[in-house]
């Protein structure tokens, strides 16, 4: 897979993790509701959005990419994981699909 096209996925995948993370660590009150009625600890969404935030920042930096891969690939998994054990398939597709392109974006 050529270089820019890798750059691409990776700032692609970058930037989706790192608004998510924003949106986390923002904490309105949607996110602070929602954690907790999901059987959730209450302060989960500040490590969540620590670690997505973190995730973007690796991403970004291609000495660090391939970190930011696997820490990416990891909150994807629990993700998805944790989707599909809820019987939330339709949601866990856009999160199968963001951890598929993962995989080039690393390259």
């Amino acid at each position: 897979m050529p270089e820019a096209a890798a750059e691409l996925f990776a700032n692609a995948l970058a930037a989706l993790f790192g608004a998510s993370g924003l949106l986390s660590l923002a904490a309105p009150g949607l996110v602070r509701r929602l954690f907790p009625h999901q059987a959730f600890a209450p302060g989960l969404y500040r490590a969540v959005g620590a670690a997505q935030a973190l995730t973007a920042l690796f991403l970004v930096l291609e000495q660090t990419r391939i970190w930011g891969g696997i820490l990416g690939a990891m909150i994807l998994f629990v993700t998805v994981v944790t989707l599909l054990n809820r019987r939330q398939y339709l949601y866990a597709l856009p999160a199968i699909l963001a951890m598929i392109a993962l995989a080039p974006a690393m390259a």
